[in-house]
């Protein structure tokens, strides 16, 4: 949910634009002027455009990123139990209820 408001609108009803800003996935805009001027968010929302900021930045890691799309494109996978079992291959199998 995007909402916007006024400066003055925002002076008034302050403490309901930041719990309405702090919900997931929402944000205010507050106008100054008629023109946006500031955006308001959760810290959660904050900290995941951070995260995937961080992630965009970095060449190698986002090539690796494409590379597994690729690979999950063109069908070269393994199931998870598979790949566990390559990483420990003396762990004991799980048991499973056909067992």
């Amino acid at each position: 949910m995007n909402k916007t408001f006024s400066a003055t609108q925002a002076r008034k009803q302050f403490f309901k634009i930041i719990t309405m800003a702090g919900r997931p996935g929402s944000m205010v805009t507050i106008t100054l002027e008629n023109y946006p001027s500031v955006v308001m968010f959760s810290q959660d929302e904050l900290e995941g455009w951070q995260e995937t900021m961080e992630i965009m930045s970095d060449p190698e890691l986002m090539n690796d990123i494409r590379e597994g799309m690729e690979d999950k494109k063109m069908g070269r996978v393994i199931r998870l139990e598979d790949f566990e079992r390559e990483l420990n291959p003396i762990a004991p199998k799980k048991k499973t209820s056909k067992q």
